[in-house]
């Protein structure tokens, strides 16, 4: 009996196997207890480093426009609130962005601007157009893409052609055309109707392209309407074109001279400089922008100093400023070093 409790004691406190003295009592062992042990700590995981969000959010430039959920486009046609582009050949790189403006986003209207740019492989020419539908058109958003791909087109065609030279009348001409027959097709008319063009899809254009030649790389622009280009150098920005608000000029008019009135055009042409940047945009741009001098020019001199990014280059263009809330679309190029070809 005394046996069994001697096995159950020293089983109970973990001692099975301990051998006994010849004189040992099994009942009167004294057991030391074992001291407590802490269970291990569990093991720590590696500190995550913590990533800042993308700064999607509009840049603030002065004081900013009210925010507010933007309404969907009215209409059955799809209409992003925004695009950008961009790429780069041996020679360009280039960034296109389109952003619909706050007043529009608020009023649940489309994006009135619209921009293509395409390169032309054989002679590496980078042409492009941008465009501005005017707010009382109702259709102008449908002018705006429709006068952009004609232009493209048709200083492509020029191009192709073996004496190479384009036609830059013809160019707004075929602009023209071009909207005269979308309004055939959106009012089921029997034939093209330049006025019923005019009343619905009404819109500005600047079309060009940067072309090699053996002297340098030369820029070709036309306007039609207030939409601008620009150059942007370390010293500032230089105008281009003209527009309703050159520095000085007294506004006696809103009214803009737009497609599909076909108004006799000179282009304007000009090598650029290794440094400089070519900006073409419409008045939603060029409107904060004033003479570059201010916050936004400054803002914009920054970020372009070197190309951003397509969808960078779209946020920097949504930026929030009091009181300028109309579209705005930006092309940039600019010519690259031997060293990056």
């Amino acid at each position: 009996m005394s046996s069994d409790k001697g096995w159950l004691k020293n089983s109970v406190n973990g001692l099975i196997g301990r051998q006994r003295t010849a004189n040992e009592d099994p009942m009167s062992i004294d057991i030391p207890l074992d001291p407590y042990v802490s269970p291990p700590d569990p093991p720590r995981r590696k500190p995550q480093r913590r990533l800042s969000p993308p700064p999607w959010g509009a840049d603030v430039i002065g004081r900013p426009v009210h925010r507010f959920e933007p309404v969907p486009p009215s209409g059955a046609s799809y209409r992003p609130d925004f695009l950008a582009d961009g790429w780069s050949t041996d020679r360009f790189t280039v960034r296109l962005a389109s952003i619909r403006g706050y007043s529009h986003r608020h009023a649940g209207r489309p994006r009135q601007d619209d921009a293509a740019v395409v390169l032309h492989e054989p002679t590496e020419t980078v042409v492009f157009a941008v465009s501005d539908g005017v707010s009382a058109a109702e259709f102008s958003h449908i002018g705006a893409t429709a006068a952009c791909r004609a232009a493209v087109s048709s200083i492509v065609e020029a191009l192709n052609d073996p004496a190479g030279a384009v036609d830059w009348n013809d160019v707004v001409r075929r602009c023209a055309w071009q909207l005269a027959e979308q309004a055939r097709s959106l009012f089921h008319l029997p034939a093209p109707d330049p006025a019923r063009a005019e009343e619905a899809l009404a819109c500005t254009l600047v079309a060009g392209m940067v072309q090699p030649t053996s002297d340098g790389d030369l820029l070709s622009l036309i306007q039609v309407g207030d939409s601008s280009a620009w150059l942007l150098r370390h010293d500032g920005y230089r105008r281009l074109l003209d527009t309703k608000n050159r520095a000085g000029q007294v506004i006696s008019s809103n009214e803009v001279t737009a497609l599909p009135r076909t108004p006799q055009v000179v282009p304007c042409e000009e090598f650029l400089a290794p440094t400089d940047v070519l900006l073409v945009g419409t008045d939603g741009f060029g409107d904060p922008l004033g003479d570059g001098s201010g916050e936004v020019g400054r803002y914009f001199g920054q970020k372009l100093s070197v190309p951003p990014p397509p969808l960078e280059l779209a946020r920097c263009l949504d930026f929030s400023r009091d009181t300028f809330d109309d579209d705005r679309t930006l092309l940039a190029l600019w010519t690259r070093p031997a060293s990056s070809c």
